[in-house]
Formats: structure tokens, sequence, C-alpha cells
């Protein structure tokens, strides 16, 4: 195996090493039934769409209970601090999205001890920042998510195929990320070795004495 084929080979398997421990950012549903004096996710993602951009986002969450006209304003993320803004929520809210990173793509949340007055509509609000070399551009992305909370769990058939669908979703963008590097990495080894032969033609033998 000549020396491009080994360097390609070795940033291939890297690339996909990479790839499957970080998976893939994929915009999934979230649950919408909860259960009484359970935890339960609020799910908000929003890939971002340009990977290789430094980015920054906050996250706010909003809450109008069932019955209820407006909004209030109960959880904010930003420098990876989570702050609580309604009483209703104290010590019932955390975050549960991106860990360890400005670069928020999900902004899920999670609530304990689950009462059947948080039944009613959840608002995610995504302000990102993307930083471009010589100028940014302001970005956002609004969710709303309304839940319904029971006594009992009563997994619907919806919920089994918006997972389903999220690990499909998955493995399909991973197998594809893999046949375009492995094309890639065909066309760049084919052109090393056409190269090669190109400069050996061009060198002429030495004769020996």
């Amino acid at each position: 195996m000549s020396a491009v084929q080994l360097l390609w080979a070795s940033l291939v398997l890297g690339a996909m090493s990479a790839l499957l421990s970080d998976g893939a950012c994929v915009e999934v549903d979230s649950d919408t039934e909860a259960v009484v004096h359970g935890g339960f996710k609020l799910g908000c993602i929003s890939c971002k769409m340009r990977g290789e951009v430094e980015a920054s986002a906050t996250v706010d969450w909003w809450f109008m209970a069932k019955g209820e006209e407006d909004f209030t304003h109960i959880y904010s993320y930003a420098d990876m601090v989570g702050t609580v803004t309604d009483e209703r929520f104290v010590d019932r809210l955390d975050w549960n999205g991106s860990k360890k990173t400005v670069d928020l793509q999900d902004g899920s949340i999670y609530i304990l001890n689950v009462t059947f007055n948080d039944t009613g509509t959840y608002r995610c609000y995504f302000d990102r920042m993307l930083n471009f070399e010589h100028y940014e551009y302001r970005t956002n992305t609004t969710k709303f998510i309304t839940i319904n909370v029971v006594a009992k769990a009563t997994r619907g058939m919806a919920s089994i195929l918006s997972e389903v669908m999220m690990y499909v979703s998955i493995i399909g963008l991973q197998l594809w990320l893999l046949v375009e590097m492995v094309y890639c990495y065909r066309k760049i080894s084919a052109a090393g070795e056409e190269a090669l032969r190109e400069s050996a033609a061009k060198t002429p033998l030495k004769l020996r004495p």
C-alpha cells in the first residue's frame, strides 16, 4: 500500500471513529405524554446547518398552562448556566441538553415530580449566533410542545414511531457519510497512483556499468 493510501486510510478511520462516537444531530419531536409524580424530558433540538462554522446559542423556555392565554418565561440557559425564572418550577427543572459547550444544538430540559398543573403548551426558543470569518449572523428557532399529564403511562404508536425514526435517521446519516468518505478516498488514491506512474514514466532508467 502506498504512502498516500496509508494516509487516507488513517484519515477515514479517524473520521469514522469521531462520527460514531459523537453521533449526528437529528431533530426529533418531543414526547407529549407525562406521568404524574414522575420525571419528564421536554425535548427541543435545533441542528446547526453549517457544522464547520463556530457558533454560540442560548435557549429559553416558556409555559402556558391549560386554560391560560399567555406564555410565562420559566427557564433560560446561557453560557452553560441554567436559571429557573418561575416559582412553580423551582427545584423541579434541570438542563438536559448539550453539555460543556456554548454551541448548543440540544436545548432539552427535564421536569422533576410532574404534576397535573404542568399540563399545557411549552415554547422552546433558540437564539444562535454564527461566527463567520468576517461577520456574524444571527438565527433563531421556536418550537411548541403540548404536554398532557396522565395518571398512568399509555405510550402511543406516534411515540414509538418517532423513536424508531430517530435511530433510522442517525444510522442513515452515518452510512451516507461513510460512503462519501470511501468515495473521496478512492478518488484521491487513484489520483496519487496515477501521479506516481507518470513520475516513474518520466524518470529515465539508469544503465548498470
